[in-house]
């Protein structure tokens, strides 16, 4: 692959992903800064604390509508790889956003979308591991946290080494953006679902 199809992907990729569809939507719902608002956190999550359903659930969508778009843009026009390359990157700028001063959400939603759209059987099992975590546990993050961890051995198992390498650059910085859930599950203060932070 040539270093400036890796270019476009990259860049394409992370300036779809830092798209902070959180905050431009609660803000034009004339709701504020949701910076302001629980978790300080921009994703889905925490929109909905706001008590906006629909705008929490439009959040969730776009999030991982970004993601899944820049996959299928750069596999259409340069391939598979560049397909990988263009999720991690917009997973990235998720996370990292440059219009925020690289403060973005924690990127469960972007991590579903990028891998529905590289594997669909990949993305499901995310879901399906979450949404069985989050019934039986009610912790939001753990239920991300599992999901991110088994996606990279649900992918070699489907696709092979390549999407497994990328499924876990997804999960580490997945994990790595909810190192403080972590430190909050381990001494017991992590609130569950329905609380005020997750």
């Amino acid at each position: 692959m040539d270093n400036i199809v890796i270019f476009y992907a990259a860049i394409g990729g992370y300036f779809l992903g830092s798209i902070p569809f959180g905050l431009l939507l609660t803000r034009m719902a004339g709701m504020g800064d949701i910076r302001n608002v629980g978790s300080g956190n921009i994703g889905a999550t925490n929109v909905l604390r706001t008590g906006k359903k629909g705008l929490a659930a439009s959040t969730l969508l776009l999030d991982a509508g970004k993601a899944a778009v820049a996959v299928l843009l750069a596999r259409y026009f340069w391939g598979e790889a560049a397909a990988m390359i263009a999720g991690l990157a917009a997973f990235s700028g998720h996370l990292f956003p440059v219009w925020l001063k690289f403060k973005g959400g924690k990127g469960v939603a972007a991590m579903i979308g990028a891998l529905l759209a590289l594997s669909w059987p990949v993305g499901l099992s995310f879901c399906a591991t979450w949404l069985a975590i989050a019934f039986f546990k009610r912790y939001s993050s753990l239920a991300a946290l599992v999901g991110a961890a088994s996606s990279p051995i649900i992918a070699w198992f489907i696709s092979g080494p390549a999407l497994a390498a990328t499924a876990l650059l997804l999960a580490l910085l997945l994990i790595y953006r909810h190192h403080e859930n972590i430190k909050r599950l381990l001494d017991g203060s992590e609130p569950k679902i329905g609380g005020k932070k997750n």
